[in-house]
């Protein structure tokens, strides 16, 4: 007999994110997800619905399940990026609640960065609005392959079709004129639970998927083995002893790919050439191992290699540049602005770096490129070219999530100022790039 642990070690994991504007119910649907899949613990449900009696609510505020900072429940808001691990028969599930105010998109860009689907939530009275498109725009940017639209609180409008209908229209034109390969528009009440869990009976003209039937089926890949391999040293293990007087190996964890002893590799940036030895993963001499795998290379040549440097196939290696043109989304308060000197850190190496132009910040609304902003402010999108003190082995971020993408960070203190995607912006067509002029004062 099958165990309930043989049944979802079985299913497969979806990584999703919820984002909207501003009380748009994210919290409420999370929390009905949770309730009606029978995911909330006895406890839980408790101490909810006791503090919901203390707010003066009759009925249980399931947004109380996600809303854990005390900030968050007393200003009714979603702050932090909340996840939750949930799971049916059919698949298990890691969800990002992410906040949907203006100055909290940062939050959506972390939740967003690992996603394989993003629930963009609409409410059915307001439509289409500037967040949902930055939501949506975020989406687009980091590559979300699924993109679900929750038009929410229905009863509100008297589960009209024509609103939903003219919502979803305005919103997947958007969306797929930013390059979004699916869209899946579902009308709900995350409040009264309709076409969450259960079909709603108020909806008949509807008959698509619940919000948790499109969850259990979409189709996911997690076949990192299938990317170009790229392994990013994080530490050089050379431990000297008696035991082992000639040991020399590369550890950390595979980005993508498949390494295998015997395959001829390049170290990056340098662009030597060797042969992998051997491989060791959990204190044994493994013949091949592939992402997401923390393992140990050993190489046939003493190269000069040290935390930060790339392990790709010889045939497969990514360029290397110092010339770094990316879409950035700006997360701190402070701007970045042309001239401004910064760490970029990319996978496991941080190098010294200056933007050395700005070329346009993205409109919203239209999607049209405001040339030469000059700086970027919190929560804006927009092209830079960033000059690195040393060269960078960057693949483009369409042809990997891993190692496409960056931080700038303040070299004063740590703070990070952007997350950056390489290459051009969005799926649906190449942006045309601005080089950055040569700086004389700049002695890269």
């Amino acid at each position: 007999m099958t165990t309930t642990a043989e049944q979802l070690s079985a299913t497969t994991l979806l990584r999703f994110a919820t984002a909207g504007s501003v009380d748009d119910g994210k919290s409420t649907l999370v929390g009905r997800l949770l309730h009606d899949s029978k995911s909330v613990l006895t406890d839980q449900l408790e101490a909810v619905e006791q503090a919901s009696l203390n707010r003066g609510q009759e009925a249980p505020d399931l947004a109380l399940l996600t809303d854990g900072l005390r900030a968050e429940r007393e200003q009714g808001i979603t702050i932090d990026v909340a996840y939750r691990y949930f799971a049916t028969t059919r698949r298990r599930f890691i969800l990002a609640d992410t906040p949907g105010h203006v100055q909290y998109t940062r939050n959506m860009v972390t939740g967003a960065s690992t996603a394989e689907l993003a629930v963009v939530l609409v409410d059915a009275r307001n439509g289409v609005v500037e967040q949902t498109r930055r939501h949506a725009a975020v989406a687009a940017l980091l590559r979300v392959p699924h993109v679900v639209l929750a038009v929410n609180k229905m009863d509100l409008v008297d589960y009209a079709e024509p609103v939903f209908a003219a919502i979803a229209e305005e919103f997947t034109a958007y969306a797929a004129s930013l390059g979004v390969p699916e869209i899946t528009a579902i009308p709900i009440s995350a409040l009264a639970g309709d076409n969450v869990v259960e079909p709603s009976a108020h909806m008949d003209w509807y008959g698509g998927p619940t919000v948790l039937e499109h969850l259990e089926t979409v189709p996911v890949s997690h076949d990192l083995t299938a990317c170009h391999a790229r392994f990013p040293v994080q530490y050089v293990i050379r431990p000297q002893s008696a035991e082992h007087p000639d040991y020399r190996g590369y550890a950390g964890q595979i980005a993508a790919g498949v390494f295998r002893v015997g395959e001829s590799v390049s170290v990056l940036p340098s662009g030597r050439t060797t042969t992998i030895t051997g491989i060791d993963a959990l204190g044994e001499s493994v013949a091949i191992a592939w992402a997401p795998q923390s393992v140990t290379l050993r190489l046939a040549d003493d190269i000069d290699i040290s935390r930060g440097d790339l392990i790709a196939p010889a045939d497969d290696a990514p360029p290397t540049t110092q010339d770094v043109e990316a879409t950035v989304c700006h997360v701190a308060d402070q701007p970045l602005a042309v001239g401004q000197r910064v760490l970029l850190k990319h996978t496991t190496r941080t190098v010294k770096a200056i933007v050395k132009d700005i070329p346009s910040r993205l409109t919203l609304d239209d999607l049209s490129q405001h040339p030469a902003p000059g700086q970027l402010v919190a929560n804006d999108i927009g092209r830079v070219v960033v000059r690195t003190a040393e060269p960078l082995a960057l693949d483009s971020y369409e042809d990997s999530r891993r190692t496409g993408s960056f931080l700038l960070i303040d070299p004063a203190d740590g703070t990070t100022l952007s997350a950056g995607m390489a290459g051009v912006a969005f799926a649906a067509a190449a942006e045309a790039v601005v080089a950055a002029d040569d700086d004389a004062e700049w002695d890269f």
